[in-house]
């Protein structure tokens, strides 16, 4: 019989793999975080050897709890269906697969933005909400998890709609700010057409904006004219490990 211990999460991003148990009971780390810089090429076999080493790193907390690992990627079932920022022979990866093999764990595999809102919902900014919740994080791209009372849909992939001809996170991501140099007066425009596009299609009932920016959200959000509030979130750059770590234990639990 194996020992229970701390769950640990771990978030897979195109630049580092980062790591750390998770209190549950507190919605925070336990641990401080480690960062290990992602392989290149981000293969999969390369990239389960580096969560294999986080594994090892925090082992003596987690015994034999279940591991939630984060994916810049479409996740189905444990199997990736997408790739990005991680190497194109992830597509059709049995991702939960591959990392039980490679860590002896058990483990959960989910879409990273999917991970954020999760985390958000049970400790942070979406907290005690009902109804239709969107969290966007707005980044190199525009990810997004689409939840309703409590319950994910995973994979929505929000910022891949289509407004005035362009992907949605062309124009409207925070780097596409940084690639074209916008003011907060032209980047706010653009956020206006994809959020009142978002709330036209969705009716949310909240809307929580992650990312980097979202540490200057009071240059933007304010300035959003909106039905349903728009808020930032709360657990900044924790919150793929935090939800990673909450899905992996809530799914543990339910399968008994």
């Amino acid at each position: 019989m194996g020992r229970q211990g701390t769950p640990l999460g771990i978030d897979v991003g195109g630049s580092g793999i980062k790591g750390a148990p998770v209190d549950l009971a507190q919605g925070a780390l336990a641990d401080k975080r480690v960062k290990i810089p992602t392989p290149r090429p981000a293969t999969p076999d390369a990239v389960a050897e580096v969560i294999d080493q986080l594994v090892d790193i925090f082992a003596e907390q987690t015994g034999d709890s279940p591991i939630g690992v984060t994916l810049p990627a479409i996740v189905l079932r444990g199997r990736v269906r997408s790739a990005a920022n991680i190497d194109p022979s992830w597509v059709d990866t049995d991702a939960e697969e591959l990392i039980k093999r490679h860590t002896g764990r058990a483990v959960t595999v989910l879409n990273d933005a999917d991970a954020a809102g999760l985390a958000e919902l049970h400790y942070g900014a979406a907290q005690g909400e009902h109804g239709l919740i969107i969290l966007t994080t707005l980044g190199t791209g525009i990810g997004s998890a689409l939840i309703y009372d409590g319950v994910l849909v995973p994979n929505s992939e929000l910022g891949h709609l289509e407004i005035d001809g362009y992907d949605a996170e062309k124009r409207a991501a925070s780097s596409a700010k940084d690639r074209e140099d916008l003011s907060w007066d032209e980047y706010v425009d653009r956020l206006q057409r994809y959020y009142s596009r978002l709330e036209l299609l969705f009716s949310p009932d909240l809307i929580v904006v992650g990312g980097g920016i979202s540490k200057d959200a009071d240059q933007f959000l304010p300035r959003l004219k909106l039905h349903a509030p728009i808020v930032p979130a709360q657990l900044r750059n924790q919150a793929g490990i935090i939800g990673a770590a909450r899905r992996a234990v809530d799914l543990a639990t339910a399968k008994g």
